[in-house]
């Protein structure tokens, strides 16, 4: 048993580690792809999307933010509840428009890591904790195994 949990059972999370993903595109939306590829992995219960934004950035350098529910294309988008709408605060959402190129636009993602839940659970309950994480690009991982390859 953990000292931790003195009953032996894993407390379970309500919630996973989550991720905010700033995501770019040409124009003022993205493609189907995105919508289709959330839905998939929302679906799978591989992730859940507790909230979205839109934002974008004008040639003059204008900030625009619109909500998921706002959306001139929400329909497009069936199925594609959020689970925490409101998450992502205006702080985040303006800090983060920083990085949009003139001209470009991108989607504010949270996204809560399914999958890790209970990992996190069995972590906590053990004393354990992630020391530190860190992402590599797909593209990066890509090109370096594919060169490795060669």
């Amino acid at each position: 048993m953990s000292e931790n949990s003195p009953t032996g059972t894993v407390p379970e999370f309500r919630y996973g580690p989550v991720d905010i993903l700033l995501v770019g595109f040409v124009g003022d939306r993205p493609g189907a792809e995105l919508g289709d590829a959330l839905l998939d992995l929302v679906r799978a219960e591989t992730i859940r999307l507790l909230d979205l934004v839109f934002v974008s950035r004008e040639p003059d350098g204008e900030v625009r933010i619109v909500e998921i529910d706002d959306l001139s294309f929400r329909d497009d988008l069936p199925g594609l509840d959020l689970g925490e709408s409101g998450l992502a605060g205006i702080d985040d959402i303006t800090e983060l428009a920083e990085r949009v190129p003139p001209g470009t636009s991108a989607a504010v993602l949270v996204v809560e890591l399914v999958w890790a839940r209970h990992l996190a659970s069995a972590l906590s309950a053990s004393g354990g904790a992630v020391l530190h994480t860190e992402r590599i690009p797909a593209p990066v991982v890509n090109a370096v195994l594919e060169a490795a390859g060669e």
